[in-house]
């Protein structure tokens, strides 16, 4: 399991999830320096320390390095999340008072999570049996 970012490293993760390409440390910093005062190197080392802990990965551009997420935010907030709920002594009643401290629009996406997970998880045969139920749906490239 990762450790969670930290507050700088978020930032800088934030950027290279939000603009889903091949990013330099100078477009990082001109975004970052928007918000705050922060220097060329303290950016690279932030972004150094991510590709050493496998966050991003790195590709050589003349003198310089493009930086890629290797996952995506969602799948690092699933990381988190799982991490949390694993580590309970109790696990149930910790997602009963995660669900509580929901939104009835985060409830809503819940079950709409659950809902594709289960369709997900339906045999062949299910699938075929439940077909007109897949027009709620798209199906998955692939799929």
């Amino acid at each position: 399991m990762p450790r969670p970012l930290g507050e700088l490293e978020d930032a800088v993760m934030t950027r290279v999830w939000q603009w889903n390409r091949p990013v330099t440390v100078r477009e990082v910093l001109e975004d970052l320096q928007q918000e705050r005062s922060i220097a060329y190197t303290t950016v690279m080392t932030v972004m150094d320390n991510l590709h050493q802990k496998g966050w991003v990965r790195r590709e050589a551009e003349g003198r310089a390095y493009r930086y890629t997420a290797v996952s995506t935010r969602a799948a690092y907030s699933a990381a988190l999340m799982n991490e949390a709920w694993s580590t309970s002594d109790n696990p149930a009643a910790a997602l009963v008072a995660f669900f509580g401290m929901m939104s009835a629009e985060q409830r809503e996406a819940l079950r709409d999570a659950v809902r594709i997970v289960q369709h997900d998880d339906e045999s062949p045969a299910e699938t075929q049996a439940t077909e007109g139920d897949s027009a709620e749906r798209p199906r998955e490239p692939g799929r």
